[in-house]
């Protein structure tokens, strides 16, 4: 029995419910179980987002996930509250590019990842995020690479589907920074 439990969260704008998607839907594509649950600050732009999503190999009781998430994806200072809800063995990624705090916890697996500087260097600062789900992928096995890209055409249309190969290289990124 497999079961990840992942939080996404960053600023409205980061791409952080476009990555819960992807790993919603891929999960779809693989046959398992799947939860998604969306929540935003109260601002129009710029605000607090976050999701949950549990990828599994049975049933899922409740979308939520308190205090038991397997691996937490930080894309902001502010998002370093859910630091918390990561199970002891768990993983955090946290985006070094913008956020120099350090995690004050020794019973969790830690990665810096300097996202927003790899997309910069690629030349397309919006796969921040697709770099971020990259790492996830690595330290969680939830779901493949592959079913992921599959998932993109879901979410965002055919005509989106130029962009796989940069998102890929984003992707392939994420995973390569994570050791």
């Amino acid at each position: 029995m497999s079961t990840s439990r992942v939080i996404c969260a960053g600023f409205g704008g980061q791409g952080v419910m476009s990555m819960g998607q992807l790993l919603t839907y891929a999960g779809m594509l693989e046959g398992k179980e799947v939860a998604w649950l969306p929540s935003y600050g109260p601002e129009m732009r710029g605000g607090t987002a976050n999701c949950a999503v549990t990828v599994s190999d049975e049933p899922v009781g409740s979308p939520v996930i308190a205090n038991d998430a397997t691996c937490a994806v930080i894309m902001n200072l502010p998002s370093m509250k859910f630091v918390k809800d990561v199970v002891p063995g768990g993983h955090i990624l946290v985006n070094s590019s913008l956020i120099d705090t350090k995690v004050d916890r020794d019973d969790v697996k830690v990665t810096y990842i300097p996202a927003n500087d790899i997309a910069g260097e690629m030349g397309m600062p919006k796969v921040a995020n697709m770099i971020m789900l990259g790492a996830c992928l690595k330290v969680t096995n939830a779901v493949d690479i592959e079913s992921v890209l599959q998932a993109f055409l879901k979410v965002f249309g055919e005509r989106k589907s130029k962009f796989i190969p940069i998102n890929r290289e984003a992707l392939q990124k994420g995973m390569d920074a994570v050791s």
